[in-house]
């Protein structure tokens, strides 16, 4: 079932040449270092980078901290590199910082995030969840 999807966005300094940009696109950061928490998403985000960098996934930066979201962002803030983030997650404003939306030839690159139900879950909490979901948004989800 799909549940939602968001838009992939990329962290910066304000002081960054990118960030003079309305948009940036995948290619544009083939030459950066790339920041990633190994918490969700950045796994995700990490596995979207390198499909849409794969011609140049040999000069790809990535690094990858054992952090939160937050914390990456203040290393960015402190010039060591860009962050991927998701939409949802601009609220959390640092001085600094900026968003751009990431794009490829397509449009803006979104994430979506869906659930999967397995025949032999025999879980009533979440059969009540789906089931819910199923009545609220019955145009999103196969009943």
């Amino acid at each position: 079932m799909r549940l939602w999807s968001e838009r992939i966005l990329v962290v910066l300094p304000e002081s960054h040449a990118l960030a003079a940009q309305d948009v940036v696109y995948w290619t544009d950061l083939q030459d950066q270092t790339i920041l990633l928490s190994q918490y969700d998403p950045g796994r995700e985000l990490e596995g979207l980078l390198t499909t849409k960098l794969t011609s140049t996934s040999d000069r790809l930066r990535i690094e990858r901290h054992d952090v939160s979201r937050g914390v990456l962002k203040s290393l960015v803030a402190m010039g060591l590199g860009l962050s991927l983030v998701l939409e949802s997650d601009i609220g959390a404003n640092f001085p600094g910082l900026t968003y751009r939306e990431v794009r490829d030839g397509t449009g803006p690159s979104r994430l979506e995030f869906a659930a999967a139900w397995r025949e032999d879950n025999e879980s009533p909490p979440l059969r009540d969840f789906i089931k819910l979901l199923n009545e609220r948004y019955p145009a999103s989800f196969p009943v």
